[in-house]
């Protein structure tokens, strides 16, 4: 077992090691990928792969894409460094699932056909409902995609001992453009099988790291309770409040946060968009079973590595690395098992990145190419083949878009970045979601202030936040420039009521109610799922 120095963080490992690891992983899952895209003729093969995957393996692509670079590396830095309130991103994150699950997973795949839109346009009109869900739909991948390539940027900073911020720049391109590659050629189905290998080889090592720091304490998760509080010098990170307990303040955005996660997750389009990869409403909610059997036991295992690594390595040494809290999972690897683990574990963290972000791409392709170039240009009526050319060139315009936002948010910490989208989550898209599926008074107007009020609010809440400006941890860091006004880090007690309310009011309000036929027809849908497979476009 290894102990550091301070200057033994700057490059832990053996650089050249760690790439060769990471190529052979993604020489690999292109190949796989390459062989998957033979099939990709059709928008159903391209966005849904064809609706061929059982619920398990769907489950593990929901694992795959849902674990992301702020499960691994962003929640086990928090424990590290904050203790138990580091660990209520896990419960969170965890519970949300019910959400997804009770609510909204077989219902979504009954009711539509590629995107989250085909649902919330189902019964309410085309054209503004479409153009509403796919621009909260681009805007939650943007805020997810930001935090994907940070940890990106973090991961390899500690790995190559890169400090610069040109170096770091480089190497979010470089994974930037891989993404682009595995979603050009693979769609769908690549993305899904990079998905269920990621979530395999994340689960496994965490779950190997997890029984070797286990093994050190005798198998006592006291005795290596115990440790942690003698290496951090602080037994108050075993005790709640340490991050959100200083203060009234911090307390509500405690209350804001755990608002964001449990509900952000019924409505991430790219979780959403997993449901019609299944062939059946019967496998969907299979596929939700599997996904929080395997996420559970993975978020178990974050309470021992990220209390690990305040043991093995302390959170001191932790803050002062290069990737900073994000780099504790790595730096636990490397305590464990030298060079060699840490290059297998962070070629997996890569792995995260790489699979998340190409679900995410392509989830905001689809989006656009499907919701505003078929369904509004089009009318619904697209050239063979046209759909699948947009979303192609879509993917390389978010690629662009995504490697500079991540250039721009490197350094933050990954967990925190992801919390904001599902606030903006939680806000534009649930509101909208829960009231098309089980209110019949909601009208299109309603809709569009639900979406268009959830998003606004939030993201000029986050503006106007210590988020961007206003203190050291903020994005903008000189202290000269200050104009947060929104004493909380995260949105969601406001805007989430906020969009509930905008929803209800203005569908109570309006005089134009929807057809009644249609809300019969999508209620018989939802809950059968008869005719599911056919056109959503009226």
């Amino acid at each position: 077992m290894r102990h550091f120095t301070e200057a033994a963080t700057t490059s832990p490992g053996e650089p050249w090691l760690n790439i060769a690891i990471f190529g052979a992983f993604v020489a690999v899952t292109m190949v796989i990928v390459f062989r998957a895209s033979r099939n990709n003729k059709t928008a159903a093969d391209y966005y849904a792969a064809g609706r061929s995957f059982t619920g398990g393996q769907n489950g593990s692509a929901i694992a795959g894409d849902y674990l992301s670079a702020a499960s691994f590396l962003g929640i086990v830095g928090a424990i590290a460094m904050t203790g138990y309130d580091g660990f209520l991103y896990s419960i969170g994150f965890l519970v949300a699932w019910l959400v997804a699950l009770l609510l909204v997973a077989e219902l979504l795949r009954n009711t539509g056909k590629f995107t989250m839109a085909d649902v919330l346009s189902f019964r309410l009109k085309q054209r503004p409902v479409r153009i509403a869900a796919a621009t909260t739909t681009l805007v939650v991948c943007f805020f997810y995609l930001l935090a994907q390539m940070a940890g990106a940027g973090g991961l390899v900073s500690l790995l190559l001992g890169i400090g610069d911020q040109l170096g770091q720049a480089v190497v979010i391109t470089v994974v930037g453009a891989l993404m682009i590659l595995y979603v050009l050629i693979g769609g769908m189905k690549g993305t899904t099988w990079v998905q269920i290998i990621k979530a395999v080889l994340l689960i496994a090592g965490a779950g190997v790291m997890t029984v070797w720091v286990l093994a050190l304490n005798g198998f006592d998760f006291s005795a290596l309770l115990d440790q942690a509080v003698a290496v951090a010098e602080n037994p108050a990170i075993l005790d709640p409040g340490l991050k959100y307990g200083v203060s009234d303040t911090s307390k509500i955005d405690f209350l804001s946060l755990g608002l964001a996660l449990v509900l952000g997750t019924a409505a991430l389009p790219h979780v959403l968009m997993r449901f019609y990869t299944v062939p059946t409403a019967k496998e969907a909610r299979k596929s939700v079973v599997w996904a929080i059997w395997l996420i559970g036991i993975f978020y178990v295992f974050t309470l021992v590595l990220g209390y690990g690594a305040a043991a093995l390595v302390g959170p001191a040494v932790i803050a002062a690395a290069p990737g900073g809290p994000n780099s504790a999972a790595p730096l636990l690897a490397f305590s464990l098992g030298g060079p060699l683990l840490l290059g297998l574990i962070s070629a997996i963290a890569f792995a995260t990145i790489l699979a998340v972000v190409a679900g995410l791409t392509i989830t905001a392709a689809a989006s656009f190419a499907h919701d505003i170039y078929a369904s509004v240009v089009k009318k619904g009526k697209p050239e063979p083949g046209a759909e699948v050319k947009v979303a192609r060139r879509t993917v390389v315009i978010i690629g662009i878009v995504a490697i500079i936002g991540g250039i721009g948010a490197n350094g933050q910490n990954v967990a925190f970045l992801v919390a904001l989208a599902f606030a903006v989550a939680a806000s534009a898209n649930l509101p909208t979601i829960v009231y098309s599926l089980f209110w019949k008074r909601f009208t299109t107007k309603g809709a569009l202030w639900s979406m268009y009020g959830g998003l606004t609010s939030a993201i000029v809440l986050i503006v106007f936040s210590p988020v961007v400006s206003g203190s050291e941890t903020s994005m903008l860091k000189t202290e000269a420039i200050d104009f947060a006004w929104f004493p909380l880090s995260n949105p969601g007690i406001v805007s989430i009521p906020l969009a509930f309310f905008l929803g209800w009011i203005v569908s109570v309000l309006d005089k134009t109610p929807e057809d009644p036929k249609k809300q019969s027809e999508m209620e018989v849908r939802s809950l059968t799922g008869i005719g599911a497979e056919k056109a959503v476009s009226h």
